[in-house]
């Protein structure tokens, strides 16, 4: 694993709250530079308000619990896929981004995804 997030960068919220955090002494680790950004993008949508932290941690415990329910117990290696679905999940709650928007965007993701060579990365066409 490697060590993506400053243990600074977190500290203005409770990572203690977080249900099942990957981390080591430094802070959070990430196996894939995506999980970075989904970090990333949760702690930045708190920072400008859209969510409590509470709020968020509730989300994530409920997406964690769903795929549970699914039968999708996770060793850790899928923890931040759940945190994708928290914040896809908060996004449409919030009205962040149109159901439309999102959908799109998850469509391009998914293209991109499909035509990139294993082990490169995925790239976006800009909107």
């Amino acid at each position: 694993m490697t060590t993506s997030c400053r243990p600074d960068a977190a500290a203005a919220v409770d990572l203690d709250a977080l249900p099942a955090l990957p981390r080591d002494e430094a802070g959070p680790v990430f196996r894939a530079p995506w999980e970075a950004q989904a970090f990333a993008m949760a702690l930045e949508l708190h920072r400008r308000g859209v969510f409590t932290w509470s709020e968020w941690a509730a989300t994530l415990s409920a997406e964690i619990a769903a795929a549970n329910a699914r039968h999708e117990h996770d060793d850790g290696s899928h923890y931040y896929e759940r945190w994708l679905a928290a914040l896809e999940t908060l996004a449409a709650r919030k009205a962040v981004v149109g159901d439309a928007e999102l959908a799109d965007r998850i469509d391009a993701w998914d293209r991109a995804a499909q035509a990139t060579p294993h082990g490169q990365p995925v790239v976006l066409p800009r909107a």
